[in-house]
């Protein structure tokens, strides 16, 4: 393919994409499909010779769009949302274009440095307090990872080493083995199971923290935990704060928390994953107050900032202190953000935050985040408008846990046959022993028309689960 057929294709690459899109609700938003399917249709080994592209793209229509989970159908109410604008995916474009790999300033210094300012514009956007924010100074700073994930580990690690090196300063005669063997983390009840991956990978002990009436945790009940494992001779070091927990988007207490692991000389990690685009909001702002006291802070624009994956934010205090390796060459403050990350090489990714920044502003970043909570509400007005449902979990974003009344048994017929209709998607949770589903407002096209053909259609289904003699 040479530059003339690339301009070509690339000019019906564009119109597929906005055809996919446009139409997209008119697809099955859940694939009928059995594991497996895909490699019965393809050969069993690459072409030896060069094949047309006009085949290539009669094979995504054949092949591929088949066992596709439409995730940017409005009809897509699943787990949380993966981001998607036509910004984004044009900077995506370019930064393939381009195609540096960007392990230090030297290697691009284009992407380093904009991937430095675009992560101190999204601290102001969400008001975080001056020590997250680079500047000209670099006393703080952000850096793009992959996924929540990632940035959990990355804090884990780091705070890790702090506690290896402050107890070994203290007791020297301590090995690193010795001090490694008795290191804690913590993490609420209903935390992401990411965070418990990234103990097992850390090679520390986790321990899961209680939650209140709300599925939150609060001060005194880490502050218990805390104690108990100091007495039997532990040394707990790290806490990871959910704010918008995945189950049911329940934020834990930080301004009570955050003091409590000052206070124990723990490092405090806020994971915002979902609910952090929200803190651009004024009056979503508050949820965050206690970040203050954090070390770390991650959340991702990926999700619900208009920004497509995979582009995950982590903001860090003195990040310098931290670093992951012993000696760093700094050729500028922004250099070391490959010793921030598990991977060496980086891509261009600041570009899709510079282009969905500029082209929707502020207010317009604003708009959509308001609009699906509006949303989340009309639809939990419909629930509980039906007695035979209930709201299980507050309403505060774009999140709503229902089920009907009765037994889990019950709510697991009513989602399988939600599943089966391929209509809409849902996935469930467990809260207080109980199944629920959880109703997400995930695409960007998703209007009041969607949540109430769904609702139509979850009531339709639950009249005939009904109906059955054995209900």
């Amino acid at each position: 393919m040479d530059a003339a057929e690339f301009r070509r294709r690339g000019r019906e690459m564009v119109d597929f994409v906005a055809d996919y899109l446009e139409n997209i609700e008119q697809r099955p938003v859940y694939p009928d499909l059995e594991p497996g399917y895909l490699r019965s249709l393809i050969p069993t080994e690459a072409p030896l010779e060069p094949e047309n592209y006009e085949d290539i793209i009669k094979d995504v229509e054949r092949v591929i769009m088949p066992g596709v989970t439409h995730w940017h159908s409005p009809y897509f109410f699943a787990y949380f949302p993966a981001a998607s604008s036509y910004p984004a995916m044009l900077a995506d474009m370019l930064c393939g274009a381009i195609g540096c790999i960007g392990f230090s300033w030297a290697a691009s210094p284009a992407c380093t440095e904009l991937e430095t300012v675009m992560l101190d514009w999204l601290g102001k956007m969400l008001q975080l307090p001056e020590h997250f924010i680079a500047g000209t100074h670099g006393h703080g700073g952000g850096v793009i990872q992959g996924t929540a994930s990632e940035a959990t580990l990355m804090s884990l690690l780091a705070a890790r080493c702090k506690a290896i090196r402050r107890v070994h300063a203290s007791i020297p005669e301590n090995s690193e083995a010795d001090i490694l063997s008795k290191l804690v983390a913590y993490t609420s009840e209903q935390a992401h199971s990411s965070v418990e991956r990234a103990a097992l990978i850390g090679g520390v002990m986790m321990r899961k923290v209680p939650t209140d009436n709300s599925y939150a945790v609060r001060g005194d009940m880490l502050k218990k935990i805390v104690e108990e494992d100091k007495a039997a001779g532990l040394i707990p070091f790290y806490f990871c704060a959910t704010l918008g927990t995945t189950p049911s988007c329940a934020f834990d207490h930080i301004t009570e928390l955050g003091p409590l692991c000052n206070e124990e000389n723990m490092w405090m990690h806020i994971d915002a994953a979902y609910a952090g685009s929200a803190f651009i909001c004024p009056e979503f702002r508050p949820l965050l107050n206690g970040v203050e006291f954090a070390d770390s802070f991650n959340f991702n624009p990926h999700k619900w900032l208009l920004v497509n994956f995979d582009c995950s934010s982590i903001a860090k205090n003195n990040p310098f202190k931290h670093n992951l390796t012993v000696t760093v060459l700094l050729l500028c403050p922004s250099s070391v953000l490959q010793h921030w990350q598990i991977p060496l090489g980086r891509r261009f990714r600041s570009l899709k935050m510079w282009f969905v920044f500029r082209l929707y502003g502020l207010k317009g970043l604003q708009a959509h985040i308001r609009k699906q909570v509006d949303l989340a509400k009309e639809f939990e007005s419909l629930v509980r408008a039906d007695k035979r449902f209930e709201i299980c979990a507050e309403v505060i974003m774009g999140l709503v846990c229902f089920r009907l009344k009765g037994s889990n048994e019950l709510n697991q017929n009513l989602l399988k046959r939600i599943t089966e209709s391929r209509e809409i998607h849902l996935v469930p949770c467990q809260l207080s022993g109980r199944f629920v589903l959880r109703f997400a407002i995930c695409a960007r096209s998703t209007e009041s028309r969607h949540i109430q053909q769904a609702w139509r259609h979850i009531t339709q289904l639950t009249f005939e689960l009904l109906q059955e003699p054995n209900h």
